[in-house]
């Protein structure tokens, strides 16, 4: 029973509320029973899952609706053109990238996106053009930024 709640509503609060369960005890069991954990567990993704599935129909149906809020959020999480991007330009004097720098840059950009993202175009040359895209979707399309000047 507890289990097919959490499938329902992927929150511990509501499915202890709903069977009358402390919280304390749902969490005891958990540590108690390694097989309880686990099929909590998948009872917790199957349910993420299905509140994912509502919430992009939710979204699709106010893009549907013209919600221009929906649309910009769509278009930033799932079109390339649209994501947030960061271009680093720096000139060199007649210098190029050791490995270690190379690496040291790319570090930092991972860092600086939490580890989500794509870096592109890291190069030695005189016109060194470091690319880093935070969403992690970009690519092509950021070279293609580049030369036209364009930002989204």
């Amino acid at each position: 029973m507890l289990l097919e709640q959490l499938r329902k509503t992927p929150i511990v609060q509501i499915a202890c509320e709903k069977l009358d369960i402390s919280r304390a005890t749902f969490y005891r069991w958990k540590s108690e029973d390694k097989e309880f954990a686990v099929a909590v567990d998948e009872a917790m993704r199957s349910g993420q899952l299905l509140i994912n599935d509502l919430a992009e129909a939710q979204l699709i149906g106010a893009i549907k609706d013209r919600n221009f809020a929906a649309v910009t959020y769509w278009l930033k999480h799932h079109h390339s053109d649209y994501t947030t991007t960061i271009q680093i330009k720096h000139a060199l004097q007649d210098e190029t990238l050791t490995p270690e720098q190379e690496a040291v840059v790319r570090e930092a950009l991972r860092l600086a996106g939490a580890g989500r993202g794509d870096i592109t175009g890291i190069t030695d040359q005189h016109n060194e053009s470091i690319e880093y895209n935070p969403a992690g979707n970009g690519g092509d399309n950021d070279q293609r930024q580049e030369s036209q000047g364009g930002d989204h």
